[in-house]
């Protein structure tokens, strides 16, 4: 999607919905509720994932401005959430009716085709999370998972890549689908080796290539290899 498209699709979906102010640590939707809205975020972030029946999180996705979610229940009937939206901070998002914004797709064709382009997206980058989650195992999922968050969020320093968003270790370990202890050891190591350092809750890369290296990256296109 081209700026000008960008522009127009970001317009057209402000104008569906009503603006709402939405607190950190307040859950937009859980999974099993009723899909009445989709959430278009226009400001903030906020984590997508999938809760097993022992409790258990499995984090698949940190939205931020310009992300449309709740996006799965579009065209089902009795849809409900198949996931959960966390807000990780004060953030501002427009809720758009379901039922509106499938009127208004069935009658826009050409909006229609960048909904499908941009859903096509993001099923190719959560198919290749699973495939780090279970070809590489545990250390795959967090190596990958920090690749992930320095092409996201990493702003280039003299010393290497700071991922400029603060994560607890077990919120990685959501994203590794594994235990906290198990995130807590293998990021010991990796400061050992020099590969990160973890200041004020972030962590610093700076050594990107040997993440790579272990997991014999395959140099997936920047717009896949995300965590958004």
């Amino acid at each position: 999607m081209n700026e000008m498209e960008s522009r127009e699709w970001q317009k057209w979906l402000t104008s569906l919905g009503r603006d709402l102010r939405v607190e950190k640590g307040t859950y937009l939707f859980q999974e099993g509720e009723k899909a009445g809205d989709l959430y278009y975020i226009q400001s903030g972030k906020i984590q997508i994932s999938k809760m097993d029946m022992d409790g258990r999180e499995l984090a698949l996705r940190i939205c931020s401005e310009g992300d449309l979610i709740g996006e799965l229940t579009l065209f089902c009937p009795g849809a409900r959430y198949m996931l959960t939206a966390k807000v990780l901070e004060d953030s501002v998002v427009s809720a758009i009716p379901r039922e509106r914004l499938e009127q208004e797709l069935a009658n826009n064709p050409t909006l229609a085709i960048e909904l499908m382009k941009w859903m096509s997206l993001h099923f190719r980058k959560t198919q290749t999370k699973f495939r780090d989650l279970i070809l590489h195992g545990k250390k795959g999922a967090l190596y990958s998972t920090l690749i992930r968050l320095c092409n996201s969020y990493g702003v280039m320093k003299e010393d290497g890549i700071l991922i400029d968003v603060p994560l607890t270790n077990q919120e990685l370990a959501n994203f590794c689908g594994t235990a906290r202890e198990v995130v807590n050891r293998m990021l010991g190591d990796l400061r050992k080796k020099g590969v990160i350092s973890v200041e004020k809750g972030k962590i610093c890369v700076h050594n990107l290539q040997y993440l790579r290296d272990e997991i014999a990256c395959e140099g997936c296109p920047p717009e896949l290899c995300r965590i958004d």
